[in-house]
This record gives structure tokens, C-alpha cells and sequence, in this order.
């Protein structure tokens, strides 16, 4: 058994990457995304790495992170599970914070950073320090991007030209626009699956209605089509149209996905470590899934390849996996991982086992995201 360290310091770096194009959805556009690096450097020189979100502002979250990560200094790495739920306790529901959802966001960071830092010093892929894999490449859908059904339809055809396998569509505008850009994007991707995305943007009446307008293009799945804070709404859409149904922002802590599981509101969960705190609270998600004989998907967000090693990590130890994730880093301009390369081939994506979460950063990269957030030093 090696000589296990302790944390000796913690740094926050904000980044603040811009996007390959402009990304177009329900929320509007954006052309950039921002995230916060975090640091964790062991005593014996060793250095995790890990990202955190950084809504609703880059700056104050910097100034949590800095507020939280005092529970970690010193202490050893293997106790992450406990400090975690300490800080939890401590620095929010103590506080009158009962904000578990944002507690997340924030801790999500420390726990991809300490458990990179825990493979590496055991000299393991963490999927290891779960029990290992179940797979040996997880799966994941070609992400669409543009603006028009004309932009859409061109992606789209460039994807089934390279063996794509399944396609994810953003909807939700407006009607007459939705319907336009499913049909232009099936008529190139012949009997490919094809999922959507409506991210809230439609009450129950309108979700059933479109729904009943779009299953004549064979649709995979509809995810999150009414709002995520009402678990019986999307209940009420499943029972009324025969599209699949997949939760996605009502799936944001443990108890939503028991609620919708109980409830029987979806018929896939589709939720990240971004929102559940981290890798082994997706483990905890997968399980109460699996009890229910529902599927995980594994969401992403406004993330850079970092995350995507972790939500690797997590897909290999799940059992009840989707082969349809997503995967965000690549809406990057610039990818702040070196090593290894992380595009999907076909769909599918295998790493190397390497020891914690696999990866090696760009520092050059690195250093011109944080030049663009104003914070270099």
C-alpha cells in the first residue's frame, strides 16, 4: 500500500473558453462558456485536477470555492465522501442554505479533482476504486449544431457520412420552426436515431401536442420537454403521447431521481456529475435507476475535456448504461486536454487506463483561458 499524502493546497483558476460556433438553444445563444479549474496539490507534489460550474457568476463562485475548499486542506484524500457531506451541513444547510442543487455545482469540482488525485496516487483509473468496468467504450450521440434547418441538415449529413449512429437535435423555438428543422435533419440520416432536446420550453399542452406532431420522424427520445420543477407534469406528457420521455434538469439531486423513478415520469434519466456532486453520487443515481429498471444517460454541460474524462470514468463503472451520452468539450475552439484524444469514432469512445481520471491538460491552452476570464496572474 503506498504512503498516502495529504492535500497540501487548493487553487481556483477561472477559464473562459470560446465556442467552435455560435450555440443555439431555448436559452438563446452563447459563444462562450466559462468554468473554474480547480488545483489539488498532495503533499508529496502530486496534482488532481478537477472543474467546477460557475453560474450564476464567475467571480462569486470563485469566492465560494475559495470559502469551501477550507475543509479539504490537510486533510487525506481517500475521506472526500465525509468532508463533502460536512461542507454540505456546514456551509450551507446550517446557513438556512437548503440549496442542495447549487451545493452540487461547487462540490462537483473538489470530487473530480480528489479523485483524480486518488488514482494517481494508487496508481489506478478510477473506475478501478469503483470495482471496474462494465465496457470497454461507452457510447455517444452526434451533438447537431447550427442555426437554420439548412445549417442543421448540413451537420447532419456530414455526421451520417462518418458512421454516425445517433443524432441530438436542439427544438423548442416555435412550432412552425421545430417541425422544419426535425424534417430537414431526418431527411439526411435515413433510419438513424434521432433525439431531441426542448430543455423545458414547452407547458404539458404544448409538449402532447408536439409530440403528437413530430412521431411521424420516429423520434429516439424527447428530453425534458416541460419544466423541471414539476416532476408531475412530465409524468402527465408520458402517459399522453408515445414518444419516450427522458428527465433531464427535473434530475438534479438523488431524491429527483427517486421522486421520478417513484413517479414513473420518464422513461430514461439523463443527468450529470455537474449536477449530482460529482462521481460517486452518479453511482448512487445509477443504482436507484437501475432499481427502477431505468437507463442512465449521462448529461454534459458547458464543459471542457476534463469533465469529460470524469463522466467517462463514471460510464464505464455503470451498469445501467445508456449508448447515447453526451459529450460537450468538443463545442470548444480549443480543448485544454493534451492527452488523449477524446473524440468519438462512429459513436464510440475507448481511453487508456490511465491512473486517475486519464487525462493531461494543454497549459498553453489553459493560460489563454485564463487570460480571456481577466484573472491571470
Amino acid at each position: 500500500m503506498p504512503t498516502i499524502p495529504t492535500i497540501a493546497s487548493i487553487a481556483v483558476r477561472p477559464l473562459v473558453l470560446p465556442l467552435r460556433q455560435p450555440y443555439h438553444w431555448t436559452q438563446g445563444i452563447r459563444e462562450t462558456f466559462a468554468v473554474n479549474l480547480i488545483e489539488v496539490t498532495a503533499s508529496d507534489g502530486t496534482i488532481g485536477f478537477g472543474e467546477a460550474t460557475v453560474a450564476p457568476d464567475q467571480a462569486a463562485s470563485v469566492k465560494i470555492l475559495d470559502v469551501l475548499k477550507r475543509h479539504f486542506i490537510g486533510a487525506d484524500p481517500f475521506d472526500l465522501v465525509p468532508i463533502k457531506e460536512k461542507i454540505l451541513r456546514s456551509d450551507y444547510m446550517a446557513l438556512g442554505a437548503n440549496t442542495m442543487r447549487a451545493a452540487n455545482q461547487m462540490l462537483a469540482g473538489f470530487d473530480f479533482a480528489i479523485h483524480d488525485l486518488q488514482g494517481k496516487v494508487l496508481g489506478l483509473p478510477v473506475h478501478k476504486i469503483f470495482g471496474g468496468a462494465h465496457r470497454d467504450k461507452v457510447g455517444y450521440f452526434y451533438f447537431l449544431q447550427g442555426d437554420t434547418a439548412e445549417e442543421l441538415a448540413r451537420d447532419a449529413a456530414n455526421g451520417y457520412s462518418n458512421g454516425e449512429r445517433v443524432f441530438y437535435l436542439k427544438v423548442g423555438r416555435e412550432e412552425k420552426r421545430d417541425l422544419e428543422i426535425v424534417s430537414a435533419v431526418r431527411q439526411e440520416i435515413g433510419d438513424s436515431r434521432l433525439r431531441l432536446d426542448a430543455n423545458e420550453a414547452w407547458d404539458p399542452y404544448v409538449a402532447i401536442r408536439m409530440c403528437r406532431k413530430l412521431e411521424p420522424f420516429d423520434i429516439d427520445f424527447i428530453e425534458q420537454p416541460t419544466s423541471s420543477w414539476s416532476i408531475e407534469g412530465l409524468a402527465h406528457v408520458r402517459r399522453s403521447v408515445g414518444i419516450p420521455i427522458v428527465a433531464d434538469q427535473a434530475a438534479f439531486t438523488l431524491y429527483d431521481v427517486h421522486e421520478i423513478c417513484r413517479q414513473r415520469a420518464a422513461d430514461m434519466i439523463c443527468i450529470g456529475p455537474r449536477e449530482v456532486g460529482g462521481i460517486q453520487p452518479m453511482l448512487k443515481a445509477a443504482a436507484i435507476a437501475e432499481a427502477a429498471g431505468l437507463k442512465i444517460c449521462i448529461h454534459s454541460s458547458f464543459t471542457t475535456g476534463i469533465t469529460t474524462c470524469a463522466e467517462h470514468q463514471i460510464a464505464l463503472s455503470i451498469p445501467n448504461l445508456d449508448d447515447g451520452n453526451q459529450i460537450m468539450f468538443q463545442l470548444a475552439r480549443d480543448n485544454i486536454v493534451a492527452d488523449p484524444e477524446l473524440t468519438p469514432k462512429q459513436g464510440w469512445l475507448r481511453l487508456p487506463d490511465s491512473p486517475g481520471l486519464g487525462f493531461s491538460l494543454d497549459q498553453s491552452v489553459v493560460a489563454a483561458a485564463e487570460a480571456l476570464s481577466g484573472n491571470a496572474p
